[in-house]
Order: C-alpha cells, then sequence, then structure tokens
C-alpha cells in the first residue's frame, strides 16, 4: 500500500489531522491494552507520521520495555511518563544513539530547531511505521538509519484525556550533529509541533 509521503500535507492540514487523531482517542473509553499503530494509519493517511497518537497505561511497572527484535529494529512499550534518560541509557545500550524526552501538554521544547539540520522521514525513517506484527502494541525504531556523526531524536508528547486516560505521540527524526538539550517552555501549540 503505497501512502502519501508526509512532505505531501501542508502543515497546517497535518496538524488538523493529529488534533483530530487526538481528539477521537479523547472520546474513546479506556482500553487495558494499545491498540495497533496500523490502525491509526488510514486515519491519518500518513507512511511515516512525524506524530503519531497512541493512548498509553499508567501505573504500569516498569515504565517502559524495550526489545531489539530478530531484524535489528527497537520495540519501544511506554506504560508511564517517567525515567527519559534510562529508556535513553538502555536504547544506547541496544545500538540506538538518541535521545529522549516526555513533552507533556501544554510545552514544548526549546530551542527549535534542536539541530542545524534534521534528516526527512524519507531520508532516515527512524520511526517505523506501521508498526511490524510480531511487535506488538507500541512503537518502533530502526537504529540503523542513524549514521556517524547522527543522533536520533525521540520527543514522546504525553497527556490526560478528559476521560482520565492518556494519550502520547511520538515525533522521532535524525539530526546531524549535536542536539541540543530540551529545555519545557510554554506553548499554546501541540507539543510536538516542529
Amino acid at each position: 500500500m503505497n501512502w502519501p509521503a508526509e512532505r505531501d500535507l501542508p502543515e497546517g492540514r497535518r496538524r488538523l489531522l493529529k488534533e483530530f487523531v487526538m481528539t477521537e482517542i479523547d472520546r474513546t473509553p479506556r482500553r487495558r491494552r494499545l491498540p495497533r499503530l496500523a490502525v491509526l494509519a488510514p486515519a491519518l493517511g500518513l507512511a511515516a507520521a512525524a506524530a503519531v497518537a497512541v493512548p498509553l497505561l499508567l501505573g504500569g511497572s516498569p515504565a517502559y520495555a524495550v526489545a531489539k527484535l530478530p531484524d535489528g529494529l527497537i520495540h519501544i512499550d511506554i506504560h508511564e511518563a517517567k525515567d527519559p534518560d534510562k529508556l535513553e541509557a538502555d536504547l544506547r545500550n541496544m545500538g540506538a544513539n538518541v535521545v529522549v524526552d516526555y513533552i507533556p501538554m501544554g510545552k514544548k521544547c526549546s530551542p527549535q530547531p534542536r539541530s542545524s539540520h534534521f534528516l526527512s522521514s524519507e531520508e532516515a525513517p527512524l520511526h517505523v511505521f506501521p508498526t511490524p506484527e510480531e511487535a506488538g502494541p507500541g512503537f518502533v525504531i530502526d537504529p540503523r538509519v542513524i549514521g556517524p556523526d547522527q543522533t536520533g531524536v525521540l520527543e514522546f508528547s504525553v497527556s490526560e484525556t478528559a476521560g482520565g486516560g492518556i494519550v502520547a505521540g511520538i515525533w522521532a527524526r535524525v539530526g546531524e550533529g549535536p542536539i541540543a538539550d530540551c529545555t519545557l517552555v510554554d506553548t499554546t501549540e501541540a507539543p510536538l509541533s516542529h
């Protein structure tokens, strides 16, 4: 199936689609398991979305789980928005040179951009979409697309829904050169709008 590339959508349209998906998730009852990201693909209409919204379960122990798949991809399943430094260290131990930040609703990372040059999702598809069947719920990244002198950036937006559930989105890109630290600043925009 050929999905239109992310860059084919105007920025305002992509943001509108993302907000629509987050609103629709907000309206659905809280579930015990994460839905497959592939289920969200038709709603987003994107091959490699810059931000994908999925419900999270809070209270799970531990806060996250990571596993290296046989093909070298890394599966990330977040249960609680805490310990980004530990998640970053675990991913680096698996060969993924990445930085990880959790961004609450009403905040965004500053400065923007955090890299002198981010590769497009077509040049370096860090976030694997749709998620491979064997991975299960969560996110999958491909550390092999991160070259020398490059760093993957994983920003997870985490917010509570009106119904008491939790919604998360991911922004995953590969940057060249150093990556600026994420300083959280107030915003009225979507947390992952870049």
